[in-house]
């Protein structure tokens, strides 16, 4: 085979494997694991622990992990769009319940409202400071953007010594100072 066929055969495989990651991307996943998994970094992927929220915020395991990384999807629960996963640390699943909670009536001004008032009452339940939150979402899964934001609970630019807004086109801290602090990541 000369330079010229090596050439032609990579880049035949090239596309063949972009062709088949674009395919394998517009596939609707039905296993309920394999699909909370899709959030996950693949690194940890494999390790996670994946769950099933039940309508009264408790949930079942699915899949037990080995790592800290706890996976589920919430595609069409109250306030998610219609295809919604989430990947964080397990420490983090009672500020979820919570959030679920409050999502539960339906309506985004009235959750904003009951959340505004367990932040100043002192009840909203803070996350685990330095971990993470993985979000893929979209009008479907072929359609799926990725998310990603790091709890800060109480940060401030103060304190963490990074902006409180988006103007800088780098990390920032959104929501500062609140249970809800989170660094933004620009580009998700």
């Amino acid at each position: 085979m000369d330079r010229g066929d090596s050439n032609v055969t990579r880049i035949i495989l090239l596309v063949l494997a972009t062709s088949s990651i674009a395919l394998s991307s517009s596939a609707q996943t039905t296993d309920p694991i394999a699909r909370a998994l899709l959030a996950a970094p693949p690194s940890l992927r494999e390790a996670a622990t994946v769950i099933r929220w039940k309508s009264d915020h408790s949930y079942d395991t699915l899949k037990k992990g080995t790592n800290n990384l706890v996976c589920y999807d919430r595609s069409g629960a109250p306030l998610q769009r219609p295809f919604a996963i989430e990947c964080t640390m397990q420490g983090n699943l009672p500020r979820v319940a919570q959030s679920m909670k409050f999502e539960a009536i339906g309506d985004r001004a009235r959750a904003n409202a009951l959340i505004e008032a367990a932040e100043k009452d002192g009840t909203r339940i803070k996350p685990e400071f330095g971990s993470t939150f993985y979000n893929q979402y979209g009008p479907d899964e072929a359609g799926r953007m990725s998310h990603t934001t790091i709890a800060v609970p109480g940060a401030t630019s103060a304190t963490l010594g990074l902006p409180d807004t988006a103007s800088g086109g780098g990390v920032w801290i959104m929501n500062a100072g609140t249970s809800t602090a989170h660094l933004m990541i620009p580009g998700q």
